[in-house]
C-alpha cells in the first residue's frame, strides 16, 4: 500500500536513526513503535504486501507521523514501552497477529507470582505493559527472576494448606530460585518486600531496588560476609547493564521537564520531554514563527509557562539549553545542566530539536526550489521564451545633475540572487545626464565582456526603463551580433509595464503574476545597488576635491 504524497513527504524526512514512532489519525495517536532505523522502519509499513488485516487497517488510518530519536536500539524499546503505558494506543492492544500485546500478571494471591499473559482479566491481579514484542518482555522478566526468588508453582498458599503440609519443595527450591513458601520456608514480610520493588521495576523506577541491594551489599561486606555481598553487587550490576545507562530511564532522576530550542531567521524550533519517576512519559517537537529579533531564551520562557500547564506538569526542576531569565514559577529551579545524567537527557531533547530545524530548513529549500522552478515557467510562459530564463540580469543607471554617472547589473540565478555576480560601471564615453546612451555603453560593455571571456550569456536581460532604455539595449546587443540570441526587457517604473522589442504597446501581464514580481523585485534590487554605488562615488569624488 503506497503512502499518499504527504504520508510519503513525512517518510523521506525521517532519519536513518533509533527511535521511536507515532502514527495519529484525526482523533490522536494510535499506534507507537520502536525502531532500529527510523526510516526503513516505517517505510516497510507501506511497501509490504504481506500485511494483516488490521495493520492494513492501522496503514489507511495514518494521517500524521511524529517520531523522537534516541540513542540506542534499547532507549527505543524503553521509550516505547513508556509512551504505550502513557496513551495506550488502541492498534497497540490490538495488533500482533490477531493476538492482544503480552502483559506481565502480578497475580492477586499469597505470595504472589509474575507471569506472562495475552489474556487479560479483571481481578485476577495486577497487569503491566502492554509490551511491544515478545522478547522485550522476555529480558524483563528474566531480570526480576535473576534478582528475585520468586515461586513459579500454582498451588494454593493459604495458610491453611501450607500448615497441612499439602506440599513438597520442587526443583527451583533446590537450584536456588525459589526459597519454598510452599513448605513455610520463605517469611511472607520479606516475600511481599520484593513485589514492591518489582512493582517498582516494572513501573520503571529502579531507584528502591537498586538502593535495597546497595545497602544489602554494604551490610553484608560490614558483617565480613564476602560472599554474600558479591552476590548482591551481582545484582546491581544486572540493574545497572538492565538500565544501560538510558536517557529514556534513570534512576538517579526524578520528576523533571526539559526544553531546547534552536532557531534561525524566521522560526524557532522547540523539543519538549516530560520526565515523570525518571522516565520520559511524553515528547512534543513545536515549530513556532518569529515576529521579532527575540532571543531564543525570551522565546522559549512563555512556551514553558503554556507547555507546563498544557500537560498539566508539577515537575520542580526545569532544564533547559539556554538562560530563560525569572520565570514566575515559585519553587521550580530551573538550570543549563554541563555533565551528568541531566545533561545526557538534555543533549538527548537538543539532538531531536536540531534535526528538526534541519529537516524544516531542507523542507523550506525544497519548496523554493520548487517555487523557483515555477516561476521560471511562469516567466518562459508569459514572455514566449524558447529556454527557461534561469540566469537574468537587470540594469540600471544612477546620476546627480549628470554628475557621477554610474550604472549596475544585478544577476538572478534560478531566480535567486546571485550577488558574486553583481558588477557596477563608471560610465567612460557618455557626457552628462543621458540615460539611452549610458545604457548603451554599460550593456555593450558587460556583453562584449562576456563573449570575450567565453562566458554563458543570459537567458533573459531587463533594462530599468521604458521603450527608449530598451531600443538601446537591443541596438547595443545587434552590435554584438548578439541579437536574437539574448531576450531583453524593459520594466517602466510609474506603471510597472513591460515593452518588449518591435511593440509600441507594453505587454500585459496580470499584477498578481509571479513573473512581474520577481522582474519588480530585481528592478528593485538593481536600484538599491546603483543608489548605494553612486553615493559612495559621489562622497568619494567629494572628498577628493576637498583635499584639492
Amino acid at each position: 500500500m503506497a503512502a499518499k504524497p504527504e504520508l510519503q513527504e513525512q517518510i523521506n524526512r525521517l532519519p536513518h536513526q533509533p527511535g521511536v514512532y507515532r502514527y495519529f489519525d484525526e482523533e490522536g495517536i494510535i499506534y507507537v513503535g520502536k525502531a532500529v532505523d527510523l526510516r526503513k522502519r516505517v517505510s516497510s509499513y507501506f511497501t509490504k504486501q504481506d500485511h494483516n488485516k488490521k495493520t492494513q487497517q492501522l496503514v489507511k488510518n495514518i494521517k500524521r507521523i511524529e517520531f523522537t530519536i534516541v540513542n540506542s536500539e534499547s532507549d527505543a524499546f524503553l521509550l516505547e514501552n513508556n509512551l504505550i503505558k502513557q496513551y495506550q494506543p488502541k492498534y497497540n492492544i490490538l495488533l500482533k497477529d490477531g493476538k492482544t500485546y503480552p502483559y506481565l500478571l502480578l497475580t492477586k494471591e499469597r505470595f504472589p507470582r509474575l507471569i506472562p499473559t495475552r489474556n487479560k482479566q479483571p481481578g485476577d491481579g495486577q497487569y503491566f505493559g502492554p509490551y511491544a514484542n515478545q522478547g522485550g518482555l522476555n529480558v524483563l522478566l528474566e531480570l526480576i527472576r535473576a534478582l528475585y526468588p520468586l515461586r513459579t508453582c500454582t498451588y494454593n498458599l493459604s495458610p491453611e494448606n501450607v500448615e497441612a503440609g499439602k506440599f513438597k519443595v520442587c526443583l527451583e527450591y533446590h537450584i536456588g530460585n525459589c526459597k519454598g513458601p510452599c513448605e513455610n520456608k520463605e517469611d511472607e514480610a520479606a516475600y511481599n518486600q520484593y513485589i514492591q520493588q518489582i512493582r517498582q521495576i516494572l513501573n520503571g523506577d529502579l531507584r528502591l531496588p537498586k538502593q535495597y541491594f546497595r545497602e544489602k551489599m554494604t551490610a553484608a561486606a560490614q558483617e565480613m560476609q564476602y560472599e554474600l555481598a558479591h552476590q548482591f553487587k551481582q545484582k546491581l550490576d544486572k540493574l545497572d547493564a538492565f538500565q544501560a545507562k538510558s536517557t529514556i530511564v534513570s534512576d538517579t532522576l526524578t520528576n523533571i521537564d526539559v526544553f531546547s530550542i534552536a532557531s534561525n531567521e524566521k522560526a524557532a524550533f522547540v523539543n519538549y520531554f516530560k520526565v515523570m519517576n525518571g522516565s520520559i512519559i511524553l515528547t512534543q517537537n513545536l515549530e513556532l514563527t518569529k515576529k521579532l529579533d527575540e532571543s531564543d531564551g525570551e522565546i522559549l520562557a512563555p512556551l514553558i509557562m503554556q507547555l507546563r500547564q498544557e500537560y498539566e506538569s508539577e515537575a520542580k526542576e526545569i532544564l533547559t539549553n539556554v538562560p530563560v531569565g525569572d520565570l514566575p514559577l515559585p519553587g521550580v529551579a530551573v538550570t543549563q545542566p554541563q555533565i551528568g545524567d541531566k545533561r545526557k537527557l538534555l543533549e538527548l531533547s537538543i539532538k531531536n530539536v536540531l534535526y528538526l530545524r534541519k529537516e524544516k530548513e531542507s523542507m523550506n529549500e525544497k519548496s523554493k526550489d520548487v517555487n523557483e522552478v515555477r516561476i521560471m515557467e511562469q516567466i518562459k510562459k508569459d514572455l514566449r521564451l524558447k529556454e527557461l530564463p534561469k540566469h537574468i540580469e537587470c540594469f540600471d543607471n544612477s546620476n546627480f545633475q549628470g554628475d557621477n554617472p554610474v550604472s549596475a547589473m544585478v544577476c538572478f540565478r534560478n531566480a535567486r540572487p546571485s550577488k558574486k555576480d553583481y558588477r557596477h560601471y563608471h560610465v567612460k564615453t557618455v557626457v552628462g545626464p543621458n540615460d539611452f546612451d549610458t545604457m548603451y555603453e554599460v550593456v555593450t560593455r558587460r556583453y562584449r565582456r562576456l563573449v570575450d571571456e567565453g562566458a554563458s550569456l543570459p537567458q533573459l536581460v531587463i533594462v530599468d526603463g521604458g521603450k527608449g532604455q530598451l531600443s538601446m539595449a537591443v541596438k547595443a546587443l545587434k552590435d554584438l551580433n548578439l541579437w536574437g540570441q539574448i531576450p531583453v526587457i524593459g520594466i517602466a517604473k510609474r506603471l510597472e509595464e513591460i515593452y518588449v522589442p518591435n511593440d509600441p504597446l507594453p505587454l500585459y501581464i496580470d499584477k498578481k503574476s509571479e513573473s512581474l514580481r520577481l522582474f519588480q523585485r530585481m528592478r528593485d534590487e538593481v536600484h538599491r545597488f546603483g543608489i548605494t554605488f553612486h553615493r559612495n562615488t559621489r562622497d568619494a569624488a567629494t572628498l577628493k576635491t576637498e583635499l584639492t
